[in-house]
């Protein structure tokens, strides 16, 4: 008799999970780059601490680290000094830099992505 109940378990779980519909699994992939995604961050809150970018975005903070001067570099944001914490701009009117959207400026994504309600900062 238990095994006739094993039995009836494992039927009764076989037909529940057949009739439950299977989602797949979210893709690695995303259609935009890890210093786009840290550029709009800093774009919602110029005052944003790495750390938090680094959990908003998925990467580490050395990474967020390494963006970040990459970008201050390009000329894309300029890092401002309040006391012991940074205030970034964002150059809004530069071109973004892949030749396919180069005709394109900085604030276009923006615009796109976080549309101009959700936008804090004070580009240039």
């Amino acid at each position: 008799m238990a095994a006739s109940r094993i039995g009836r378990k494992e039927a009764t779980a076989r037909r529940a999970t057949a009739t439950r519909p299977t989602r797949k699994p979210e893709p690695a992939w995303t259609f935009l780059t890890n210093h786009a995604h840290v550029l709009l961050c800093i774009a919602r809150e110029p005052e944003v601490r790495m750390r938090d970018v680094a959990h908003l975005v998925g990467i580490t903070e050395r990474a967020v680290q390494r963006i970040i001067a990459e970008l201050e570099e390009a000329g894309y944001i300029e890092r401002i000094r309040h006391g012991r914490r940074n205030r970034y701009e964002v150059r809004t009117n530069l071109p973004l830099r892949h030749p396919i959207e180069r005709h394109e400026r900085v604030s276009s994504l923006i615009e796109l992505v976080l549309g101009e309600h959700e936008r804090n900062g004070r580009g240039r």
